[in-house]
């Protein structure tokens, strides 16, 4: 008696994003930790010391969460109208926040209490920031000024006034004291020196700037404005190096990992995009339920803050190395009461020379449809891989076995004397899988013996009707998808064809042909003119 064989299941290659060692880093995160705020989120800053406390700036609050238990240690409230900008000094200990009344306070981080008031704006000061030193605060308002602060006299010792519109994002060099960087929604990005009084560069972006960062030494910067980033070169006199586009909205926040060699870009469109600052390439991409406002990462990466424009607040910490060790199945030790855990001391025998060794046959075991493919019952061979749990999460089984009946030439016989209900069924999953391009051929065949067959009752039952209708719907709306991409495929080739010459082997050597576009001088023609 010949063997049976089993229906061979196809692997088909799996079509979706390559996860690279680089994604997988950015998504080994734990589920996030979401908190609702009195409003949208408008900035987050993590503390520079540890255990890296970060405040979130929402509505008319500066909030103090606590990394560890996601809990808020401390609420600073002392604003009449909307908190922008809580910022740290460098070494944790004061606190700064602009307001939309105008007045820019300084607060002790051991205490709730207003150290300094720096009144002098006349609108909302979006950001405030401390300088190197520690001495001095960079503030920047809707009044289109840019102004210095001196924290021991409270009083203002620079201004700057060269912008023509709202100044809504500034930083401050960590390199040098004196080297601000402000961006504008006149689509201008300046470098201040304040011993000089003036700006020393400035860029044009092209759009409202939303944000701005630069790198700890100084010499590059990069600005965010609707859907682009462009980097800059300060030593060069402003040089654009390249520019990003990968969020079709508005980028609202920039911020850097903590060894800097990673930049972080949130924006409108619910994404934040992961990119490589060595050569600006996109690493990796994190979604989230809402508009993105703000979002922030510790100094060691296992924390990252993301604020958005509905008021939820994401928190995510990264997964602790042993996480994924205590996935895997431990080797189950055995029960009490078993013949197994008392013959545990006992040794295995080994067989001998001369021992007479009996082969254990291991029973072969067979699936459903397999069974009845043995038997030759087919029509029943297809009931089995039409069944709801094969052909809803395993539908390259299902293929198979109708690969496996057409090879034998019995799919006509297996698919005549049905019902209307099993009919039913078996257009419903063609149409689910008739544009997929692994399936598409055997569908096609399945579908051709199916109209053979049930063509000339379709008439006499309106919902067969209607099933078949829908299928001829979906046929023709995959030919019309399929004619759009030929369409699109012949437009790109003439593009192509056309951005490269023609080169010619002639008698004379190698020419290459410039083709232009026709003109039109009484008739027709296309001139050719040789180089």
């Amino acid at each position: 008696m010949a063997t049976f064989k089993k229906t061979v299941i196809k692997n088909y290659p799996r079509v979706g994003a390559l996860e690279t060692q680089e994604s997988l880093y950015w998504k080994h995160f734990e589920f996030p930790v979401t908190v609702k705020e009195f409003g949208a989120i408008t900035h987050i800053e993590f503390s520079p010391v540890e255990p890296h406390k970060f405040a979130v700036t929402s509505s008319s609050r500066v909030q103090l969460y606590n990394p560890a238990t996601n809990q808020v240690d401390k609420s600073l409230s002392r604003f009449r109208d909307v908190a922008y900008s809580g910022s740290f000094r460098s070494d944790g200990r004061l606190l700064v926040a602009g307001g939309g009344e105008g007045i820019v306070r300084l607060f002790d981080m051991n205490g709730r209490s207003v150290l300094r008031m720096f009144k002098g704006h006349q609108g909302p000061v979006h950001v405030s920031k401390f300088s190197s030193d520690n001495l001095h605060i960079m503030s920047c308002g809707d009044d289109k000024s840019v102004r210095c602060w001196d924290i021991p006299s409270e009083k203002e010792t620079c201004r700057f006034t060269e912008h023509t519109d709202y100044v809504r994002c500034g930083v401050v060099s960590k390199a040098s004291k004196d080297m601000w960087l402000t961006g504008s929604y006149d689509h201008k990005v300046k470098l201040f020196d304040t011993r000089t009084k003036k700006s020393v560069l400035t860029v044009e972006h092209g759009h409202p700037v939303e944000s701005v960062v630069m790198f700890p030494a100084g010499g590059i910067f990069l600005s965010a404005g609707s859907n682009y980033i462009k980097v800059w070169d300060a030593l060069a006199g402003g040089r654009l190096l390249t520019t990003l586009s990968n969020h079709h909205k508005t980028i609202t926040s920039l911020c850097f990992n903590g060894a800097h060699n990673r930049l972080l870009t949130g924006s409108l469109d619910r994404h934040v995009k992961i990119y490589d600052v060595t050569s600006y390439k996109l690493v990796s991409n994190l979604d989230y339920p809402g508009p993105i406002l703000s979002m922030s990462i510790s100094p060691t990466d296992n924390t990252l803050v993301v604020g958005m424009a509905t008021g939820l607040l994401s928190i995510q910490h990264r997964k602790p190395d042993d996480a994924d060790e205590d996935k895997k199945p431990k080797k189950k030790r055995p029960q009490k009461l078993t013949y197994r855990y008392y013959d545990r001391s006992r040794t295995v025998y080994a067989p001998k020379i001369g021992d007479v060794i009996v082969p254990h046959e291991k029973k072969e075991f067979l699936e459903k449809y397999d069974r009845m493919l043995r038997r030759f019952q087919h029509s029943k061979a297809l009931d089995a891989a039409l069944q709801l749990h094969v052909r809803a999460k395993m539908p390259k089984v299902t293929i198979s076995v109708f690969q496996e009946l057409i090879r034998r030439g019995v799919m006509k016989n297996a698919l005549s004397g049905r019902d209307e209900k099993w009919v039913r069924v078996m257009l419903t999953f063609l149409k689910r899988h008739l544009g997929d391009p692994n399936f598409a051929a055997t569908v096609i065949d399945v579908i051709s013996m199916l109209i053979d067959i049930y063509g000339s009752v379709i008439s006499q039952s309106d919902d067969l009707t209607s099933q078949f209708q829908k299928l001829e719907d979906a046929i023709s709306n995959e030919l019309k998808y399929h004619r759009t991409l030929e369409e699109v495929g012949g437009m790109m080739d003439t593009l192509l064809a056309a951005s490269r010459p023609i080169e010619i082997n002639g008698s004379n050597g190698n020419a290459l042909l410039d083709i232009p576009a026709p003109r039109v001088n009484g008739e027709h023609h296309m001139e050719i003119e040789q180089r």
